[in-house]
């Protein structure tokens, strides 16, 4: 196969990696690509609740905080797993299709 899918350890999730531009596959190498990349898109909405989770956790050991320090620690971890769900949500939009030549 001309695509690699790796794990991605900032998001938890495996990536495509296309080895050349996608049209150029041919349709048949498209349809096996999205039929992996289905089954991948298929887990964000768990994977994202999941780093929801965490989120929580850290807010709430935020209210609590008194070190102004460990705040701020706390806030860039929460900032930092927002930015995971938002890369997370712009992976599950992604979801190209199969090119399609009628005249071949």
């Amino acid at each position: 196969m001309s695509c690699k899918f790796l794990k991605d350890q900032r998001l938890g999730i495996e990536l495509p990696i296309l080895e050349k531009e996608w049209e150029a596959y041919e349709s048949e190498m498209q349809n096996i690509i999205l039929e992996k990349w289905e089954e991948i898109r298929g887990q964000i909405p768990e994977r994202i609740a999941e780093i929801e989770e965490d989120i929580h956790s850290k807010q709430a050991c935020l209210d609590i905080e008194e070190n102004f320090k460990k705040c701020c620690q706390l806030n860039n971890e929460i900032a930092e797993l927002a930015s995971k769900i938002n890369d997370l949500w712009l992976w599950y939009r992604t979801h190209p299709t199969v090119s399609h030549d009628m005249f071949s």
